[in-house]
């Protein structure tokens, strides 16, 4: 009995460490330490190499990315699921003086939004969807790119993570995109001591 009531607890606790409720919360709370803002290196290549065109940024948090796709002539749209993220978002965009479109959604519901993007980059969020969820996921994101569109992606490999297991390995994406999207780079480092990768694929 015990160790029922113990199993039931983590469910409902890695519920909740996944759950919209969980970020919205540490987001009201300014307790964001995945929000660095600063664009990272491997999306500044990407900038400095591509011509611009229409880029979606799939959990786009506070903007940041967003921002600086849209300095670099960009047509920019972000999608978060959290509205006090998205808030900031707009008032960095308005501080900045670029023109990008935010919308509070799910990353698996996006019936919205009309392609085709040129580029779409994912930092953090693909991975923290459950099984089902990344289906979704997937079958939106090859709707939305455009043929031979970039998809960015970051994400955790797979580590133990308060008292579960967090994270997407190399082979769970190409299982998950390959039939849609070429693989032409992977690259995987560290983060805090755990593993994590790059990930670029082009649409077929």
């Amino acid at each position: 009995m015990l160790k029922e009531i113990r199993r039931h607890v983590w469910d409902l606790k890695e519920r909740f460490d996944r759950s919209p409720w969980k970020f919205r919360w540490l987001y009201r709370r300014g307790r964001t330490p995945w929000d660095t803002q600063i664009t990272p290196p491997e999306v500044m290549e990407f900038i400095e190499r591509t011509p611009p065109g229409r880029a979606l940024d799939l959990g786009c948090g506070t903007g940041t990315n967003a921002v600086t796709l849209a300095r670099h002539g960009w047509d920019v749209t972000g999608v978060d699921f959290a509205p006090e993220a998205i808030e900031t978002a707009r008032r960095k965009a308005a501080r900045a003086g670029v023109q990008a479109a935010f919308h509070v959604a799910d990353v698996t519901e996006l019936d919205m939004l009309e392609g085709p993007f040129d580029y779409v980059l994912d930092i953090g969020c693909l991975f923290i969807l459950d099984r089902e969820r990344r289906k979704k996921y997937a079958r939106n994101l090859e709707r939305l790119t455009a043929p031979g569109g970039w998809y960015m992606l970051y994400a955790w490999m797979p580590r133990p993570w308060r008292g579960s297991v967090w994270g997407i390995s190399p082979e769970e994406v190409e299982e998950l995109i390959g039939r849609w999207f070429q693989k032409e780079r992977v690259v995987v480092g560290e983060e805090r001591g755990h593993p994590s990768a790059w990930y670029w694929y082009r649409r077929r």
